[in-house]
């Protein structure tokens, strides 16, 4: 009875459901996100979970209505739009943040509208259909390799393994980029071995490496946080990256 206390919103999902296997609970493609309240400013103002750096993740956990949702099983493109979602029902459209002219480099506080952002331009393919699953032919050693699209999951296990890494070597070049390869790759010409995976990415010619990571962007949904900005300064008129900081919830999160 309590749970009908706190009033919801159908939000959808960039992936449309499209690659979360039928009958899964996000393979509706839209999720019933609850407003913000004031107990979910207690998450947003927790320091603990903001060393942690989990603060956002723990918020849009909490207010995700259908238990049956598994938080890990979400795509990243998907838990930016709840994300953005969360924001605006929380506490509305406008979000201002500081950026940086790329022609005269000077900084300027600008006004977002969060509700002008959409979600990315992409065509489903029907074969892909509630299967995260896509083969590309790199074009330089011509293999085929079989990827997957991100979860939560997914990432954690990356930042995971790069923190571990980092503590036994004691080195200034991150392994992200192959780190983050080696998890998304789960075949090469249909071979699933992880030993067979990881010596491939280690030995994958930059050329490669490059077009996969162009064509991996191509299919994943995702929201596009871009927004027009004409610089005050210079009069320069561009689209740039929305900057996505700790102002984006805690602003209106604190006394």
């Amino acid at each position: 009875m309590a749970e009908n206390l706190y009033p919801s919103e159908m939000v959808g999902l960039p992936s449309k459901g499209w690659y979360y296997p039928e009958g899964h609970p996000l393979a509706s493609g839209e999720l019933d996100l609850r407003y913000m309240t004031a107990l979910h400013e207690d998450i947003l103002t927790s320091k603990t979970l903001i060393q942690r750096g989990v603060v956002i993740d723990k918020l849009l956990e909490a207010l995700i209505v259908n238990k049956d949702v598994k938080y890990d099983d979400l795509l990243i493109g998907d838990k930016n739009g709840l994300m953005v979602a969360a924001r605006i029902m929380g506490y509305g459209k406008d979000y201002d943040a500081t950026v940086s002219c790329p022609a005269c480099n000077v900084d300027t506080t600008h006004t977002l509208n969060l509700e002008t952002l959409s979600d990315k331009e992409l065509t489903f393919d029907p074969k892909n259909k509630g299967k995260n699953e896509f083969d590309f032919q790199l074009p330089f050693s011509k293999r085929v390799i079989t990827f997957k699209l991100l979860t939560h999951k997914d990432e954690k296990d990356v930042q995971g393994e790069l923190d571990a890494m980092r503590k036994v070597i004691k080195n200034e070049v991150s392994s992200e980029v192959t780190t983050r390869m080696k998890k998304s790759i789960i075949a090469v010409d249909g071979n699933r071995d992880s030993k067979v995976i990881r010596e491939f990415v280690d030995a994958m010619p930059a050329r490669d490496a490059m077009a996969l990571r162009e064509h991996w962007r191509s299919v994943n949904p995702d929201i596009e946080l871009k927004s027009d900005f004409v610089c005050p300064s210079c009069g320069l008129e561009s689209r740039l990256e929305v900057p996505i900081d700790v102002n984006f919830f805690w602003p209106n999160a604190r006394v």
